[in-house]
């Protein structure tokens, strides 16, 4: 069942990437703020969030639906989808080719089903519990690297000024022990990265679960860890590597 339902993730990601695209072909509309002055959302991450949430329930009435732009809604199957209709809105909104459409389908015991899309490239990360993962339908595998100075790590920061100013103050000794860092300014692309190698691996903390939840299947079925780490502030940290560097980047975390 969970490769059926990997199937139906990259279809609608793919469909909801491609609606995005229509609407990057023209001018943003219905620009708004969230949280914050820089949280930003616009008609297409709402127009891409109904597709989405139409195209599911349409397939599998009984489930339920989490998306970021406000979409609750209980299901009876024990399934629920947790989308996010456009990861990397600010990428977006500048015409910068980073953003992504992020769908994972859960149960009691977390992913089983995920896709992370990228329009821009036209590369679907498709995993499902069991059976690994992959890009465009090749199996991809995170990095085999050991020496943490050695690895590429990418990262994120907050909405909030200050929050992002304290992430920042982090930096300091992250950036002495790895090789350099990335802020490519979508987490679900960025733990995509991770699956399959082109980061040795990320961190970032204030996460919501539609940022993460399909990006962390990813990881884990591309051999790599990924796990909710205490930090200096009062929300886990997300981190994922490969497997050898794990435990030394979440120490300095």
């Amino acid at each position: 069942m969970s490769v059926e339902l990997a199937a139906l993730a990259e279809r609608a990601a793919r469909a909801a990437g491609a609606l995005l695209l229509d609407h990057a072909s023209r001018a943003p509309v219905l620009v708004e703020t969230k949280s914050s002055p820089t949280d930003l959302v616009s008609a297409a991450d709402r127009a891409s969030e109904r597709l989405l949430v139409d195209l599911l329930l349409g397939e599998r009435p009984d489930d339920g639906v989490i998306g970021e732009e406000d979409t609750r809604r209980e299901g009876s199957s024990g399934l629920t989808w947790v989308c996010d209709p456009l990861d990397g809105t600010t990428n977006y909104l500048y015409r910068l080719p980073a953003w992504a459409v992020s769908i994972a389908v859960e149960d009691d015991r977390g992913p089983v089903a995920a896709c992370v899309y990228d329009p821009s490239r036209d590369e679907a990360f498709t995993a499902c519990r069991g059976g690994g993962a992959t890009l465009n339908g090749v199996v991809v595998a995170s990095s085999a690297l050991t020496e943490l100075p050695r690895a590429l790590i990418g990262t994120g920061f907050s909405y909030d000024a200050q929050r992002r100013a304290e992430q920042a103050a982090r930096l300091v000794d992250v950036v002495a022990a790895v090789r350099d860092l990335r802020r490519g300014g979508s987490a679900a692309l960025d733990l995509a990265h991770v699956a399959c190698g082109r980061l040795d691996g990320f961190f970032e903390s204030g996460l919501n679960h539609w940022d993460y939840a399909a990006g962390r299947l990813l990881v884990e079925e591309a051999g790599g860890r990924c796990t909710f780490e205490a930090g200096p502030f009062a929300e886990p940290t997300v981190v994922a590597a490969a497997p050898a560097l794990h435990a030394a980047l979440a120490a300095i975390i």
